[in-house]
């Protein structure tokens, strides 16, 4: 699929954009990354080191092409994290009807980056606190909801984008009847959990070591939906794995807080145990169609890489519940393999 954002007319357009808000003809501008949509976004810098704003140094353009982006949810929901004392980028400038935007910049040194054993623990705390002051600021209505039909939606790109068009692959009669019966199952569990903004992506590619910390990225399809959503897009992240034993002490940690400030998780932690796995294994499903999509639709292959690691949370959650086993055999035969004995809750 070709991207009208690489058009040279549009990076122009962005600069005379810039130069005229910042009133700085002298200006640098350079990538500075790219994401999984239609979106890019570059540095910008004056030539001779002064401010480009007031208070900055640089500062970040977007370009966001209509009709594929729309960047008024980016706006309203940047503004919504600020609020909450959540360290998102400011707008400086925008022009919607373009796709333009000019935002304070983070910093270039994103959490994916910075992670490291030592350098773990703190920055997953920082986080933690950043979800927890995030959803302690939830209103039902401000957000779209998380609903069934998204939901739903989601969960089946696993059906259509990774079995179909990537393992090239049918369902049986069998196969998609057990499909659909433990679809159900999930989807029903994760409607029952309580409700919260839920940033939606919320991982270390996007945040950024920043000050304070984390910056945080990649906001602009947040909605109000199951409480564990973020913390499980965290701690089960598709680009980087922990051992289990960090995963559950954060996860506690995580539980802890949210008690404290009130937020609707379980009471119980295997409870809220089980509403994150469950959660996870939505995301999952959801992020292998993805993969593929990316892959097999916009000829983005990088992503392939990281399939393995997602694949193997699936695994992880399916072998401990028996209402998941199903899919745990599903996997198998999809795959090839032999059936791996799990435990159950």
């Amino acid at each position: 699929m070709t991207n009208p954002a690489t058009s040279d007319d549009r990076l122009a357009a962005l600069r005379d954009f810039a130069v005229a808000h910042l009133r700085m003809p002298a200006l640098r501008v350079e990538p500075a990354s790219e994401d999984a949509s239609f979106r890019r976004y570059f540095r910008i810098t004056s030539t001779d080191g002064a401010p480009v704003a007031e208070g900055h140094h640089s500062v970040i353009a977007m370009d966001a092409p209509p009709p594929m982006e729309d960047c008024r949810p980016y706006v309203r929901i940047a503004g919504l994290l600020i609020e909450a004392g959540v360290h998102a980028p400011a707008v400086i400038a925008q022009d919607i009807e373009r796709g333009f935007l000019l935002l304070s910049d983070l910093g270039s040194t994103t959490y994916a980056a910075a992670l490291t054993d030592e350098s773990a623990h703190a920055l997953y705390l920082d986080a933690i606190e950043a979800l927890v002051r995030w959803q302690q600021s939830s209103r039902e209505r401000a957000l779209p909801p998380y609903d069934e039909a998204l939901l739903a939606r989601e969960i089946d790109l696993f059906p259509d984008w990774y079995v179909e068009r990537h393992l090239q692959r049918a369902f049986s009669e069998g196969e998609a009847a057990t499909f659909r019966s433990v679809r159900r199952i999930v989807l029903d569990n994760n409607l029952a959990q309580p409700g919260v903004f839920v940033h939606r992506d919320y991982h270390s590619r996007n945040l950024m070591v920043a000050t304070p910390n984390p910056g945080v990225l990649d906001f602009q399809d947040a909605v109000y939906g199951p409480v564990t959503y973020d913390i499980v897009s965290l701690l089960r992240d598709a680009y980087i794995e922990w051992k289990e034993e960090r995963e559950l002490d954060w996860a506690i940690r995580y539980w802890e807080r949210a008690r404290k400030a009130r937020l609707p998780v379980r009471t119980d932690f295997s409870e809220f145990w089980r509403d994150y796995e469950w959660m996870g294994v939505q995301r999952q499903l959801k992020v292998l169609g993805i993969f593929a999509r990316l892959f097999h639709r916009d000829g983005k292959d990088r992503y392939l890489a990281d399939m393995p690691r997602v694949l193997s949370y699936l695994r992880r959650a399916c072998g401990r519940y028996r209402e998941l086993a199903p899919l745990l055999r599903l996997l198998d035969a999809l795959h090839d393999e032999q059936p791996q004995v799990g435990y159950t809750f």
